[in-house]
């Protein structure tokens, strides 16, 4: 029996993004979004430094698999999950649900009670994996991506449950 080169794999460890991430996070972002939510070099540049975001990377054998990033706002007890990507060589592996665990427990440790993302409306698998983790839908941004598709709101309760 022949094992996929995928699983092969070894597993993906989680840090905070780096400068030098830079490069390989910007072709992560073109190749996994359109042109009109594509982050900018600056940008991640701003994110990485910013005490108002975290920026979480994965990482397999010194490659960026994936990140993850979440903006908080001062004051606000919502996380704001802005991007979650896996490189298409590293998808099926459970990297993006690692990197939503994390990103979740990021909030917490901020203080938030709630976490808050969009997803396009036609991204049937993003949506199955989100809702599967406890997010659900409140509502709906007219052509948001693209100036064309809508764009799915949906919203977590970070609260633990009360053991029982």
């Amino acid at each position: 029996m022949t094992r996929s080169p995928t699983r092969s794999l070894p597993p993906a460890k989680l840090r905070r993004g780096r400068l030098a991430d830079l490069d390989a996070l910007l072709a992560l972002e073109r190749d996994f979004f359109t042109a009109d939510h594509v982050i900018s070099r600056r940008s991640f540049r701003n994110f990485i430094t910013s005490p108002r975001s975290a920026l979480i990377v994965a990482d397999v054998d010194g490659k960026v698999a994936g990140c993850a990033l979440v903006n908080y706002r001062q004051g606000s007890r919502r996380g704001r999950l802005y991007t979650i990507s896996v490189g298409r060589e590293f998808q099926r592996r459970g990297i993006a649900r690692q990197l939503m665990a994390a990103a979740e427990a990021s909030a917490r440790r901020r203080g938030c009670r709630f976490m808050r993302l969009e997803v396009r409306a036609d991204d049937a698998g993003a949506i199955a994996l989100y809702e599967s983790s406890g997010y659900a839908r409140f509502g709906r941004r007219r052509r948001y991506y693209d100036k064309r598709i809508d764009a799915l709101r949906l919203e977590k309760s970070l609260a633990r449950p009360n053991p029982a």
